[in-house]
């Protein structure tokens, strides 16, 4: 069965930093190209980074410099450790499998994990 669990979310003053982490079963991750996206009910999920298989790496503009993608194959885990969070990071944060060189998300959603940051 093909699960993914997001985790490490909570509340940080601006300026902060979270790592959150994606522990996935029933994919293999060094596999697949996985990504981060964040949501607010309601509204249009945005495309946070996401990792190919070749190892490259993209970030939305909102994010360079602040944020960083990475996978531990070993332990097929997907993290996120962000840096220099601000109010408006303030986001349910989740991960998806994509299909790969795209944007495109494929399979099961995981519920999430709320990161909520104070001016």
């Amino acid at each position: 069965v093909e699960k993914l669990v997001e985790s490490g979310g909570g509340s940080v003053q601006a300026g902060g930093s979270l790592r959150l982490s994606c522990a996935a079963s029933g994919y293999t991750l060094s596999s697949r190209c996985m990504a981060w996206f964040r949501q607010i009910p309601g509204d249009e999920r945005e495309g946070v980074a996401r990792i190919d298989t070749d190892g490259t790496i993209r970030y939305a503009d909102f994010v360079k410099g602040r944020f960083s993608i990475s996978k531990d194959n070993a332990k097929n885990i997907l993290y996120l450790q962000m840096n220099s969070l601000k109010p408006e990071d303030t986001r349910m944060y989740y991960c998806r499998v994509l299909r790969c060189g795209t944007w495109m998300a494929i399979g099961v959603r995981g519920l999430g994990t709320q990161v909520t940051v104070s001016s």
